[in-house]
């Protein structure tokens, strides 16, 4: 299908082949039919993108505050590597879309295949939303229409935040796409509405809706004052998207005492206090559609808030615009200026850059053939959900003996990281997948993949390919293991390898299967490998060089300066992510397993008591082996972010190693060696790849053993139960 992307680096706007999304549980497949692109929101994408790297450093000042603090810890390298990166992702663009439904996912219920909706969708062929975020469209409505009550939503929340009353005058500042919308609204609220733009064609139109305007040259508070009676206004909307004070400190001085302030769009916010303090005005920012706008229960999981205490959920908000608009009183047809089809869209862009005056655009889409879209409201075709790739416009050449992997997952880690360490490993990328194609089509191309896919058990399941690697939320680890273990395929399972002890079960049933099946054919057995890189990291090989000879029991003490992580990130869910000792300080029980070399035989672990249940992301953990060693893990997330993330300490036997952040080691007791320091911190993620597809290529053992795999999975599965 296509779909439109940009590129951050540069600003460039693209129409990419890329496979069909994916479908899941609580979400829909759309069919669009018709989208619209926003000259504002979308404008600053791209002006952002055109920047320069300095550009983007000064318009994100936050983020350049935590590019310092990582080259302080991780140093330049690493930093300016993962900002490369980053901007090198492409972004889809886009949020309002109409189109029909063609499938919809498991516990959806309000929503119907064939249904029109509207939804946030791309500026794709077809999308996937969850249903909170799709509405369907009045039989009166036009699609096209339909696609502006999501910037309508935007608009009407903001007005609700304001609350106004029957009589009231309010402002709008910005007369864009929002601002034109929101004016309309307002009026149908009966409202008296003044708005102010310097361009004197919106400020034309909104007249045209009902509205009073300001005279470019006059001066703007001076102007509302004297048309208030001297009052000042009841409240001001904020539309615009600017970096001035200005907009902030107008709306203070023509507001009357006790007015009310609502930012909609963008502006800068130094506030005089002065201006607010006098008058006791309220000021409040709105937070886009409405209530459980970012929250992913609601978004992505379907839980809807009681409408007895919440009213005015994003939802409902989007469905109240389409039903002014079937009343008649929000007419989107007016802010069209531009029609384009979809093949057009980089035309439609190019607006944008050209600065050519504009507000709703509207993008096309082909429709199918009837007897084909019959056959799309039955199911999706699964031929669109895989795309194949060229480079330079020929299929990508493998090297007859190369280990073909498919790999699951295509987020940030998986990108930057394992993709480029199994190229570099020799092994040939067959295919990747993610749930939304685009990421898998990008780094499908960047290295030299076969195709990209939305189908994961369909690269289970692939005879083209010996290996799978599953890099996807850590939800779907166990699933997609047993799905490639009962096809026979070695895997690669980026941490952790599940999330339960039901599942670790079936694992290891899967996995010896697996075994016996193999070895009735005569085939190589298959590997299971998790990604506990740490232990192959060149200063951690050192380490256990050095401790090698040493027969007396070791110290170890493993110190995490985790970070804190908002309790609402997918992280932090049980469900979906498992929590951070189950994610994350797996990696610090196999590491200290590694080091002791020997088997954990208890541990213990102790938490914050106060805040549990909510959290158990700040513990000591003691692990007791069997040969006497003990090794102690404090992962803590409530240190302050200037303190590198991991110092671990060793002692034996009258001897010293401390190794800081994986970039300095220093051994105290060895004569002939003091110490190991590198330029680039090396947790041994390419080295844990390259033993993996060794181990593949020559029929080697596991880099890993199956049972320690196992242990430390169980271990940390019991350390998180015990925590809470």
């Amino acid at each position: 299908m296509k779909q439109v992307l940009q590129n951050l680096k540069d600003g460039r706007t693209t129409l990419w082949d890329v496979p069909m999304p994916a479908m899941s549980r609580g979400s829909v497949l759309i069919e669009t039919t018709t989208t619209l692109l926003s000259s504002g929101t979308e404008r600053m994408l791209v002006d952002f993108g055109r920047a320069s790297l300095l550009g983007k450093a000064m318009q994100q000042p936050d983020r350049v505050r935590d590019a310092l603090q990582k080259v302080r810890t991780d140093g330049l390298v690493a930093t300016l590597s993962a900002i490369t990166d980053k901007l090198d992702q492409p972004l889809p663009l886009g949020y309002c879309n109409a189109g029909v439904v063609t499938a919809a996912g498991a516990d959806v219920g309000g929503i119907r295949v064939g249904d029109r909706v509207v939804s946030n969708g791309k500026h794709a062929e077809y999308v996937t939303v969850g249903e909170n975020l799709c509405v369907r469209i009045p039989d009166n409505v036009p699609d096209e229409d339909a696609t502006f009550a999501i910037p309508a939503a935007i608009g009407l929340q903001g007005v609700r935040l304001a609350a106004p009353t029957l009589g009231e005058t309010f402002v709008v500042i910005g007369l864009g796409l929002i601002g034109l919308l929101t004016v309309q609204i307002l009026i149908a609220n009966g409202c008296r509405v003044i708005g102010i733009d310097r361009d004197p064609s919106r400020a034309a139109l909104a007249a045209t809706f009902g509205a009073t305007t300001v005279p470019a040259d006059a001066d703007v508070v001076m102007d509302i004052i004297a048309r208030t009676g001297g009052i000042g206004v009841d409240g001001v909307l904020i539309c615009a998207s600017t970096s001035s004070d200005e907009p902030v400190a107008q709306a203070a001085k023509m507001s009357r005492p006790r007015g009310r302030i609502v930012l909609v769009g963008v502006a800068g916010l130094a506030l005089s206090r002065a201006d607010f303090y006098e008058k006791e005005l309220s000021f409040q920012v709105s937070c886009s559609y409405g209530p459980g706008r970012y929250d992913p229960r609601y978004e992505e999981k379907g839980f809807d808030y009681p409408i007895g205490h919440v009213r005015w959920t994003e939802n409902r908000n989007i469905a109240a615009a389409l039903r002014l608009m079937a009343d008649g009183r929000l007419t989107p047809q007016a802010l069209i200026t531009h029609r384009f089809k979809l093949d057009e869209a980089e035309r439609a862009y190019a607006l944008l850059v050209e600065k050519t005056p504009s507000l709703g655009i509207v993008i096309g889409y082909p429709q199918q053939a009837p007897e084909r879209n019959d056959a799309r409201l039955k199911s999706a075709d699964a031929s669109e959900r895989t795309v194949p790739l060229t480079l330079a416009g020929k299929a990508v050449p493998v090297a007859p003996s190369a280990v073909r992997v498919n790999v699951i997952g295509a987020g940030n880690y998986a990108g930057r990281v394992l993709i480029p360490a199994f190229r570099r490993a020799g092994a040939a990328l067959n295919g990747i997948a993610s749930r939304n194609g685009v990421t898998a089509a990008h780094y499908g191309r960047k290295h030299a993949a076969a195709f990209a896919s939305t189908d994961a058990a369909a690269l289970c399941a692939s005879p083209d390919a010996q290996a799978v690697v599953i890099a996807t939320r850590h939800d779907t680890h166990a699933e997609y293991v047993l799905q490639a273990l009962q096809q026979g395929k070695h895997v690669f399972v980026e941490k952790p390898l599940c999330l339960t002890r039901a599942q670790l079960e079936r694992i290891t049933e899967a996995m010896a299967a697996a075994t016996r099946s193999a070895r009735l054919a005569k085939r190589p057995e298959p590997i299971l490998m998790a990604g506990f890189n740490r232990r192959f990291a060149p200063q951690v090989t050192r380490i256990k060089n050095l401790l090698a000879p040493l027969a007396a029991p070791k110290a170890l003490v493993l110190t995490v300066n985790a970070g804190m992580i908002a309790p609402d990130h997918w992280t932090q869910d049980r469900d979906s992510g498992g929590g951070r000792i189950i994610g994350e300080a797996c990696h610090f029980v196999d590491l200290l397993r590694y080091l002791a070399g020997s088997p954990i035989a208890s541990f213990e672990a102790t938490g914050f008591e106060a805040i549990k249940p909510a959290s158990c992301d700040t513990a000591s953990i003691t692990l007791r082996f069997e040969s006497g060693s003990v090794g102690t893990i404090h992962y803590f997330a409530n240190g302050h972010r200037s303190l590198p993330k991991e110092r671990l300490e060793v002692f034996c036997g009258g001897k010293a190693l401390v190794l800081d952040n994986f970039l300095k080691l220093r051994c105290y007791g060895w004569p002939q060696f003091t110490r190991q320091n590198l330029w680039r911190q090396n947790k041994g993620q390419e080295a844990c790849v390259a033993a993996f597809v060794d181990a593949i290529a020559n029929s080697g053992p596991a880099p890993i053993p199956l049972a320690e795999v196992l242990e430390v999975s169980g271990v940390t599965i019991d350390i998180a139960q015990e925590l809470g």
